[in-house]
């Protein structure tokens, strides 16, 4: 195995470029905030579109809904956007290698277009299939967002930036989810009569930032890898690098691809040409599933994920609006109280570029975790006991905002881009895309199971989060290799047999 040194050389030639952030810009507000803007979008204004699918219901097919059905229709109304996040997610494999990364993210805002305009006509024409269509439109998009735009930009970052370009996705989802919960504010749009313009604001979004589409890169490691367009991948890698770029870094890239074509780490590279053309080009996800040296990292990448939900942010964010009220906030307040919650999410997330650059995934993940652990088990003793001490309303406060800050340094940005850092250009959107399914598929688990647990269970109800959570941990403190300036020709063999590897080996 070849040891890349970073020089000093190597950190000069690893700058932002106008491209690298063109591309970062355009795909963070024309994909991923719109993404997160779905998810936050739909709370505020949920009674006044739950009276209008009742009424409209009634006018076109003259059915009756009882608060019962009408609340299930709306739980329809709102996981299906779920689901098409599972489909989407399912998707993005074939998507990202048949039209490259560069048309996934074309086709991620061809989808969010199509369901604003959903969104903006389903009143006007009086149909709730409309809305519905929307709903599974946008969540396809969403998928395909979170499956393929974090390799995108991975793939055109140099070493040294891999980390904070790839953060970009996870920080666009939190913004979107804020950008969102404001626009469906009834100060905002949020109203009987505008809730129409809150669900399709975002569409202004993503025209906006998809105009320098046409001049935005290819991945110079898909052109290369993939699709064999040597020339082309060299000619994108020198316009993402910049003019200043030295003859030497393109050398020494274009040698790490060729690396990834003919991997010096596997024992069929020498030898068994089909064999290694096999494993140069795309791969199917069942192959991937197939393949055992894919294991550990295909375990790790759906773990955390999956785990990223299965942490329980969103039941946390669903809590607090009552936690706020507990402390004697109006409904109204406690409302703005959990948005400026949010804030903090946000806030947190602008640094994650910085922690991404300036310390280790292994350190940030382990310490996310870890915390996020303690402070859901704090959580769950002191709202079953925050009616016996005065003062534990208060601490429940300090323990959902420590719990988000702690979350959003590691759990947050960390899952989105893992992927590509510990998969080749070959399995790596297969494993992104199973990634982005564990991450939908948890999610759906917990909107459809936290109701109902939580009347059962009370405050017990953030145990499996917690359980979770260290499970991740363990996991992590075992399994998951350091990938802060590595090549994935230095990360693959650490991860390549299975529960025997030994990742933490330098």
């Amino acid at each position: 195995m070849t040891v890349i040194v970073t020089t000093e050389a190597n950190r000069e030639d690893s700058r932002w470029t106008f491209w690298l952030i063109t591309a970062g810009i355009s795909t963070t507000f024309g994909a991923a905030v719109p993404t997160g803007y779905n998810i936050g979008v739909i709370n505020a204004p949920a009674n006044f579109i739950k009276s209008w699918c009742n009424e409209t219901i009634y006018e076109t097919y003259g059915t009756v809904f009882t608060e019962g059905n009408l609340e299930t229709f709306w739980s329809a109304v709102v996981s299906i956007f779920l689901i098409g996040g599972v489909i989407g997610s399912l998707g993005g494999a074939w998507v990202a290698d048949k039209m490259g990364r560069k048309r996934s993210f074309l086709l991620c805002g061809f989808l969010l277009v199509v369901g604003g305009l959903c969104f903006q006509f389903c009143k006007a024409i009086g149909s709730v299939e409309l809305l519905m269509i929307g709903r599974i439109v946008v969540g396809l998009a969403a998928g395909l967002t979170t499956s393929t735009v974090p390799m995108y930009l991975t793939e055109l970052a140099p070493l040294e930036l891999r980390g904070a370009l790839g953060v970009f996705c996870s920080m666009g989802v939190t913004g979107g989810v804020v950008v969102g919960q404001v626009m469906s504010l009834e100060e905002v749009f949020g109203t009987d009569d505008h809730w129409q313009f809150a669900l399709s604001f975002y569409v202004i979004l993503v025209v906006t930032f998809f105009v320098p589409y046409h001049w935005l890169p290819e991945s110079p490691k898909y052109l290369f890898v993939i699709r064999r367009r040597h020339d082309e991948a060299v000619n994108e890698l020198k316009r993402v690098a910049g003019r200043k770029v030295r003859d030497e870094y393109v050398r020494e890239q274009i040698d790490a691809m060729r690396r990834e074509c003919t991997p010096e780490n596997e024992e069929e590279s020498v030898g068994d040409g089909e064999r290694r053309e096999e494993k140069a080009k795309e791969r199917s996800i069942i192959s991937v599933l197939k393949d055992r040296t894919l294991l550990l990292p295909l375990v790790l990448v759906c773990a955390l994920q999956g785990g990223q939900q299965l942490s329980g942010i969103n039941a946390v964010f669903f809590y607090s609006v009552s936690i706020f009220e507990s402390v004697g906030l109006s409904s109204t307040d406690a409302k703005f109280a959990n948005l400026g919650a949010g804030c903090l999410n946000l806030f947190v997330a602008f640094f994650s570029p910085i922690l991404m650059a300036m310390f280790n995934r292994r350190f940030l993940a382990l310490l996310s975790c870890s915390m996020c652990a303690i402070f859901l088990f704090c959580l769950t003793f002191i709202v079953y006991f925050i009616d016996d001490v005065e003062w534990f309303s208060y601490a429940s406060i300090v323990a959902i905002l420590l719990y988000i800050l702690f979350y959003q340094i590691g759990l947050g940005p960390i899952p989105y881009f893992i992927g590509s850092e510990l998969f080749e250009v070959g399995p790596r959107p297969a494993a992104m895309a199973l990634g982005s399914l564990a991450s939908w598929g948890c999610n759906f688990i917990v909107a459809m199971l936290f109701t109902t647990l939580q009347n059962a269970w009370g405050a017990f109800v953030f145990l499996p989060f917690t359980v979770t959570c260290v499970a991740l941990t363990l996991l992590l403190k075992l399994y998951l290799p350091e990938t802060r300036g590595k090549r994935i020709s230095q990360i693959v063999p650490l991860v390549a047999k299975g529960f025997s590897s030994k990742p933490l080996v330098p």
